[in-house]
């Protein structure tokens, strides 16, 4: 649930895995365990004690530091995002003991997130094996264009939910089991406000921005970009036919957070993508 736009109370989280073709719905929340062995175990609450849980604890809070209301809300907020952050190291550790690159791809809606993926998998899957995680509100359309890749993925699909959460990657990866020494891609939903908010144990988020979008976006989503480790700039092929300031945009992308690493690719003619498998495969062998 996101507490901050109250974007997904009572929705059912679904996963499909696309190689099984079954579809599982959820309702409530998953609790994760991390064996001594490195095995994930999860098990989950109905959406009843999840609040009642929560509701107990803001309650207290409250009483001290807010008024009622407020200080509930922001208690439950607290609460989620500790739990998420508890979760997603767990899932940090895992994916360090198997040696997997876990990358977070963000962006707004149609900025080329699948098309970049699908053109990545095309041209790495004869040296690194990579696995998806397919994150949007509904349909399995993005998952199946990965599929035809002969990549392995699982689509979840949040409902009124606008991003993903670090108990889903860990339930996804129940089912994915991607191997040691490859690359795990988690394609979120379409949306760069809340994502920024929520960890999901990966290593690094990627937050593409195509040429169509605007220059402007990383001053108008400062958040997002700050807590991007990398920007790909989309559809550079484009450029001859639009109104684009290159430049003005990594500028802005630069004053936001000036660790960024920027990457300007062509998911069509390829242009850019060598430098950007180059950072990939470094990466890896960071992990």
């Amino acid at each position: 649930m996101c507490v901050t736009c109250g974007c997904s109370d009572n929705s059912q989280v679904r996963f499909t895995n696309l190689e099984a073709e079954v579809t599982i719905t959820v309702d409530g929340h998953h609790h994760t365990h991390i064996l001594d062995d490195g095995t994930m175990v999860t098990h989950s609450h109905d959406n009843q004690d999840h609040y009642s849980h929560f509701h107990s604890h803001s309650r207290t809070k409250s009483s001290q530091t807010h008024s009622q209301i407020h200080g509930t809300t922001v208690s439950l907020e607290e609460n989620i995002l500790k739990k998420n952050d508890s979760i997603a190291a767990q899932n940090r550790v895992w994916f360090k003991k198997h040696n997997i690159l876990a990358l977070n791809l963000v962006s707004s809606p149609g900025s080329g997130k699948t098309t970049l993926l699908t053109r990545t998998i095309e041209d790495l899957k004869d040296r690194i094996k990579i696995s998806v995680i397919e994150g949007d509100q509904e349909t399995a359309n993005d998952a199946r264009k990965i599929k035809k890749t002969g990549c392995k993925v699982i689509q979840i699909n949040t409902g009124m939910g606008c991003h993903l959460e670090a108990a889903m990657v860990e339930k996804s990866c129940t089912e994915l089991n991607p191997p040691a020494n490859s690359i795990l891609m988690i394609e979120n939903v379409g949306n760069l406000v809340c994502p920024a908010l929520f960890d999901l144990g990966e290593y690094a988020k990627v937050a593409i921005l195509s040429v169509t979008e605007g220059e402007d976006k990383p001053i108008k989503y400062p958040h997002m970009f700050q807590k991007s480790n990398v920007m790909i700039l989309t559809k550079i092929d484009l450029l001859p036919y639009l109104q684009f300031d290159v430049n003005r945009c990594l500028d802005y992308a630069k004053q936001v957070n000036p660790n960024i690493c920027i990457f300007q690719v062509s998911s069509i003619t390829g242009e850019g993508l060598s430098i950007w498998y180059n950072w990939l495969d470094n990466a890896l062998t960071q992990t």
